[in-house]
């Protein structure tokens, strides 16, 4: 049977998220840009851009600056980024991070913890949702919460969030995304995701990856994660448990990992095993990550154990990437996390193995780099993945959330 066409308001709607995600992940643009990007002609991107301000997601003023030219000129679409946010959570093993994120990708405000590796995992909703609702008071008066995400280091279920495993960060049967969704009161659920997945997200939106299609984005934590992106998508499996990179076995018989294999990535080149070859601990009050980056400073100014330590762990990490290389192809692989330090630290070392190790096709082009985003990867991961709603469907999603006193929708 030949099936229909889509219908008119499927087609509005669909343009509507397509000129709204142009906005928001490249910024403000004229409407001759718009038109020429999208492929759609003026009257339409007039028409598009009409409901959308209307709507309160964009507004359209005349273009700043010396660029300007002669003649009447084509009116600037920008995101309406204080009318219009999502919460993003990035929970790590040392640091709880809560911002609140406008529409164009910009922390409007955030709050920052740490976090002790041995305190309840129930407090974590206490923490985070206290941190939230400071945010959310300081908003501008009508403005709206769109979504809300959760970076984790674990393994989550996509059809329901749960959190299936946490080696590092056990949260025992706590849905963290049902808990503080209720603990904050805003009527939105709050999404929860495994946080090197969200990272790959990431990079590939706003970061080392943007026109990368295909790349995968490697995390240190206290242990190590993955994300895959391919053909523009992020790679999530069956169960959304995809991107386990860390638990991937490159040196059998080795180290035990927490997962109960032994010589996982994660347990080759994680924070425990590079602090242990360089004869270290983490100092008290002293993060992980301000641990690692201490071993890597310590190489660089000529100590000779931190610098075998490197020199392992950056073979055990080369292998890794040989393997993925061969396995997937990406045009980049991006270190983030603890993984960017170690990586910076034994770069030479990685290239190496990785020139011995990998297919010479597959590695021809491929691209080793570090993140761009900092230490905001994953949370800037999470903030993308709760926007993904709106993007989809913007005017009927502001519709729904909207409350009776905000002005209607036209």
């Amino acid at each position: 049977m030949m099936r229909a066409g889509p219908a008119p308001e499927e087609i509005r709607r669909h343009n509507l998220g397509t000129l709204l995600r142009f906005v928001h992940l490249r910024g403000p643009a004229s409407r001759a840009r718009l038109a020429e990007s999208l492929g759609l002609n003026r009257s339409t991107i007039m028409a598009l851009t009409s409901d959308l301000t209307a709507a309160g997601l964009v507004r359209e003023e005349l273009p700043r600056g010396p660029g300007r030219r002669a003649g009447r000129p084509s009116l600037v679409v920008r995101p309406e980024s204080t009318r219009v946010y999502v919460l993003a959570f990035d929970v790590g093993v040392d640091r709880l991070v809560v911002a609140r994120v406008g529409l164009g990708g910009v922390v409007l405000d955030r709050r920052e913890a740490a976090r002790s590796r041995d305190a309840d995992p129930s407090d974590l909703v206490g923490t985070l949702a206290a941190g939230a609702r400071s945010l959310v008071r300081k908003a501008d008066r009508g403005a709206v919460c769109v979504g809300a995400a959760l970076a984790f280091p674990g393994t989550v279920r996509r059809s329901d969030d749960a959190i299936m495993f946490g080696p590092n960060l056990d949260v025992g049967d706590v849905h963290l995304g049902d808990a503080l969704s209720r603990r904050l009161g805003l009527g939105i659920p709050v999404s929860v995701r495994n946080d090197a997945n969200l990272g790959a997200l990431a990079e590939h939106e706003r970061g080392a990856g943007v026109g990368c299609d295909n790349l995968i984005y490697l995390h240190g934590d206290v242990g190590v994660g993955g994300g895959i992106i391919v053909g523009g998508r992020l790679l999530g499996g069956d169960e959304g448990f995809g991107g386990e990179i860390g638990h991937m076995v490159v040196n059998p018989g080795g180290r035990p990992c927490a997962c109960g294999a032994r010589g996982c990535l994660e347990a080759e080149v994680g924070e425990r095993t590079l602090l242990d070859l360089a004869g270290r601990e983490a100092a008290p009050g002293q993060s992980g990550r301000d641990a690692v980056r201490g071993v890597v400073d310590a190489a660089d100014r000529g100590d000779i154990v931190a610098r075998e330590a490197l020199h392992r762990v950056g073979n055990r990490l080369g292998l890794g990437v040989a393997n993925l290389v061969n396995v997937f192809n990406p045009g980049m692989v991006v270190f983030g996390g603890t993984l960017r330090d170690i990586y910076l630290g034994s770069a030479a070392q990685v290239r190496s193995v990785l020139a011995t190790n990998a297919l010479a096709a597959p590695r021809e082009r491929v691209k080793l780099r570090t993140t761009e985003l900092g230490d905001d990867t994953t949370l800037v991961g999470a903030a993308e993945f709760a926007f993904a709603e709106v993007l989809a469907d913007p005017v009927q999603v502001l519709t729904r959330l909207r409350t009776p006193e905000d002005t209607p929708v036209s």
